[in-house]
């Protein structure tokens, strides 16, 4: 899941980069089809998908034996924390390949089938190299994420026309990365996409736009999260075998949260700022209840 991620990452930043043109004045939505917008979208598109799967083909899977295609089973590891990210980026990458066809005046329905997809189709196509590696395989859940990542998005651009519920994503260093950093991660910035036990998955709902009357805030947001501790290999058999005393547990949350796109402002500048940085769940007092059933109270949560 690593390597997909963070390749979905690294495609996340730049298409939203050129996406966010479109809040500048000059670079305004076009009403109407323009086709060297279009174009320029689809060539940077294109180039960097296909530079990340060329890329990842020779950095990554050059180094493990081929094999015929075949899928795994893997629904069972690491708390499902996987499928969260898998999810997560496939929404985000949907997000951003949709502004960046709106900026280009494509039609709506377009949008959503070249643009909504974008995460979808990358990451199933990471699957697909997964699948002729012995190392890994084919996985029908990470698959699934995929789906429900685009799935999330589309549906709501189709029912409501804008997403009231966004997947947002916070991280706490954990101290666990250095009793196994070679599977969570050496470093800081490793750890951010390796490290499930710092890692929280979140549903961001945004009050005001189920509540049309409401006095309240634009931007507030309710957020429930998800997130997992003592982890230390994905298969919990594997992890007894090396630290037969860490326990495991997995976290759900309930907190505020601020919908950064819907803060009023006429700077340009800090528009683009907003919309890069909505990924990320803003901190909050937060409830906390574990698989146990204790409930922890945070005075601020990120």
């Amino acid at each position: 899941m690593f390597k997909s991620i963070i390749v979905g990452f690294i495609l996340l930043f730049s298409i939203s980069v050129v996406s966010q043109i479109d809040t500048t004045s000059f670079f305004a939505p076009s009403d109407t089809l323009h086709i060297k917008r279009r174009n320029a979208v689809i060539i940077t598109k294109s180039s960097l998908t296909a530079l990340s799967i060329i890329g990842l083909n020779q950095l990554w899977y050059s180094d493990f034996e081929q094999s015929k295609f075949h899928t795994i089973n893997d629904n069972s590891e690491w708390f499902q924390m996987d499928k969260f990210g898998h999810t997560f980026t496939a929404y985000q990458l949907g997000k951003y390949g949709t502004q960046t066809l709106k900026w280009s005046g494509v039609s709506e329905k377009n949008q959503l089938i070249f643009g909504g997809t974008l995460g979808f189709t990358f990451l199933t196509a990471v699957e697909v190299l997964d699948g002729f590696s012995s190392e890994w395989g084919f996985s029908w859940g990470d698959f699934t994420a995929n789906t429900v990542g685009a799935g999330l998005f589309i549906g709501q651009e189709l029912l409501w026309n804008e997403q009231r519920v966004q997947l947002k994503y916070s991280f706490n260093r954990s101290p666990y990365a250095n009793l196994n950093p070679n599977k969570l991660g050496h470093g800081f910035l490793e750890e951010v996409i390796k490290d499930y036990n710092g890692q929280t998955y979140w549903l961001s709902a945004n009050v005001q736009s189920f509540f049309k009357d409401s006095k309240l805030p634009k931007w507030l947001n309710v957020a429930v999260g998800y997130g997992v501790d003592g982890l230390l290999y994905g298969s919990g058999n594997l992890q007894t075998i090396s630290f037969p005393n860490q326990q495991r547990s997995q976290q759900f949350y309930l907190s505020l949260d601020a919908d950064l796109t819907k803060i009023k402002t006429k700077s340009a500048f800090l528009k683009q700022f907003f919309n890069i940085i909505n990924v990320i769940k803003v901190p909050f007092p937060t409830l906390e209840i574990n698989d146990r059933g204790k409930l922890i109270g945070h005075l601020v949560y990120f």
